[in-house]
């Protein structure tokens, strides 16, 4: 079903909203992909917070005109699944995970931070970890020496009753 000028427009401004938003966008090629399979994909961007969705290339185009993304538009060719997201390696986890699962899904091309990433790049950002797992690992390192200092103390204590009795 075509889309009429006023649903066209609609849609460039939607997609302009979320890549205003974004920190990266990932492009993948879906071709022969199931409904099922899609659905997948649908659900774990969902709970990644990364907004995907199959648009025309026309309209994309139209939606990273004058962004720091325009440089993927050369790469918007072909039935093309997008996924947007605000933190910076959610898109690239979420499709990258689900292409070494499904081989329909193969991913094209991403943008970070103003330049475009080839297919490998964009897998070595998906291999970063996420803001959460990096500061529960910060957190982890900075609680280690206090549990340390901690069971110290309380091996002492314990020693010293233990002389006393």
């Amino acid at each position: 079903m075509s889309l009429n000028l006023e649903d066209k427009k609609a849609v460039v401004a939607e997609i302009a909203a979320e890549v205003a938003k974004a920190q990266t966008i990932v492009v993948a090629e879906y071709r022969g992909i199931g409904v099922a399979n899609m659905t997948q994909l649908r659900k774990q961007a969902r709970e990644s917070g990364v907004y995907l969705r199959v648009l025309k290339n026309t309209l994309a185009r139209r939606a990273v005109q004058d962004t720091p993304f325009a440089g993927l538009a050369d790469h918007m060719v072909g039935p093309l699944v997008y996924g947007i997201s605000e933190d910076p390696v959610a898109a690239a986890k979420v499709l990258n995970s689900f292409a070494k699962k499904d081989d329909k899904i193969v991913i094209k091309a991403g943008a970070y931070d103003g330049n475009v990433l080839n297919a490998a790049q964009v897998g070595e950002l998906a291999s970063i970890p996420s803001r959460e797992e990096l500061l529960s690992k910060l957190l982890y390192v900075m609680k280690a020496p206090l549990s340390g200092f901690a069971r110290g103390l309380a091996a002492l204590a314990e020693k010293k009753q233990a002389e006393a009795a």
